[in-house]
C-alpha cells in the first residue's frame, strides 16, 4: 500500500465515519425511513450516470434478482436500522458497533459456506462479542430497553451486511461492483418508497437536515462507493477491508467534534475489544506483524 492509496483509505474513512455524524444529526427531523429514502435515492441518482457511461446496465438487469437481495440486505435494512439507532444512541457508538460486521460475515460464512473456523477465529468472536456486552452494560445493563433496542439494531444492521457479503460471494462472483452498487440503492430506493406515506415528517425539516442528508446521499453513499471499488481493484479486498478499523476513530472523532458528544472508559474498552476480535476473526493481525517485520 502505497502513501497515495493510504491517503485513500483513511479518506473513505473519514467519509463513512462522518455518515453516522449526519444520521445522528438528521434522523430526528425525518425519521429513520424517511432519511434512509432520501440517501439511497440520492446516492442511486448521483450513481446513475456511472452506470451508463460505464455500460453497467446490461448486468444489473441479468443479475437484478441477485443484486435486489443485496439491496435488502446491504442497503435498505442495515441503513435503515442505523438510522433509528442514531435517534437514541451517539455517532461514536453507533460506528463502534458497525465494526462488527466483519465478525458476522465470518460467523455467516462458517454457517453457510462452511468456511473453516480456526481456534483464532473463535476467540476473536468471544473478544468481539465481549466487547459488544461492555457497550450493553455501559447503556443500563441488559434489560430490554430503548438503549437496548438501538444496540440490537445496530447488531442486526451489522449481521445483515455479513449476510449480504457472503450472498455476493457466492452469487455474485464476477458482476459488475458499479452494477451491483447502484442496483442495490435503487433496490433500496423501491422498497422503501411504499412506507414513505406512513413515515414522512409532518413537520418540515431544518435546512441543515436537508443538507446532511443530501451529503448522506452524494458523499457517504455513491461517491464514497466509487472511492471503495477503486481500492478494491487497486489493493484488493483484504487490504481495503482495514478501513473497517479506521470508521469508529472517525465516527467518534466527528460526533466529539461537531455534535459535543462523549467517549466513556466503557465505549473506549468495548471498541477496542470488538476491533480486537475483528483482527483475530479476520487474519488481519498476521497481516500487520508481517508488515511490521519488513
Amino acid at each position: 500500500m502505497n502513501f497515495i492509496q493510504t491517503i485513500q483509505l483513511v479518506a473513505l474513512a473519514a467519509i463513512w465515519g462522518a455518515s453516522f455524524m449526519f444520521l445522528r444529526y438528521s434522523s430526528s427531523d425525518f425519521g429513520a425511513v424517511s432519511l434512509i429514502f432520501i440517501r439511497v435515492a440520492i446516492g442511486f441518482l448521483t450513481l446513475l450516470p456511472f452506470l451508463i457511461y460505464y455500460k453497467a446496465g446490461k448486468q444489473l438487469k441479468n443479475h437484478w434478482k441477485g443484486i435486489m437481495i443485496v439491496g435488502l440486505t446491504n442497503t435498505a435494512l442495515p441503513f435503515t436500522l442505523f438510522a433509528y439507532a442514531t435517534l437514541s444512541q451517539s455517532a461514536g457508538l453507533t460506528s463502534i458497533l458497525n465494526a462488527t460486521a466483519p465478525i458476522f460475515t465470518a460467523l455467516v460464512a462458517f454457517l453457510w459456506l462452511k468456511d473453516k473456523f480456526t481456534p483464532l477465529k473463535i476467540a476473536g468472536l468471544l473478544v468481539g462479542f465481549t466487547g459488544v456486552i461492555l457497550l450493553f452494560s455501559g447503556k443500563g445493563g441488559l434489560q430490554f430497553d430503548a438503549s437496548s433496542v438501538a444496540i440490537l439494531c445496530c447488531l442486526v444492521a451489522t449481521l445483515n451486511y455479513g449476510y449480504a457479503a457472503c450472498y455476493a460471494k457466492r452469487y455474485l462472483q464476477g458482476v459488475n461492483s458499479l452494477a451491483i452498487a447502484a442496483g442495490s440503492l435503487l433496490f433500496a430506493t423501491i422498497m422503501l418508497l411504499p412506507f414513505l406515506p406512513f413515515y414522512w415528517p409532518s413537520e418540515t425539516p431544518s435546512l441543515n437536515s436537508w443538507l446532511s442528508a443530501i451529503v448522506l446521499g452524494v458523499l457517504c453513499t455513491a461517491l464514497a462507493y466509487i472511492f471503495y471499488f477503486r481500492l478494491l481493484a487497486d489493493l484488493g479486498p483484504e487490504k481495503a477491508m482495514t478501513v473497517t478499523y479506521l470508521i469508529p476513530v472517525f465516527g467518534v472523532l466527528w460526533g466529539m467534534s461537531f455534535l459535543d458528544e462523549q467517549l466513556s472508559v466503557l465505549m473506549l474498552t468495548g471498541g477496542l475489544l470488538i476491533l480486537l476480535g475483528v483482527g483475530l476473526t479476520t487474519g488481519v493481525h498476521k497481516r500487520l506483524i508481517s508488515w511490521v517485520k519488513k
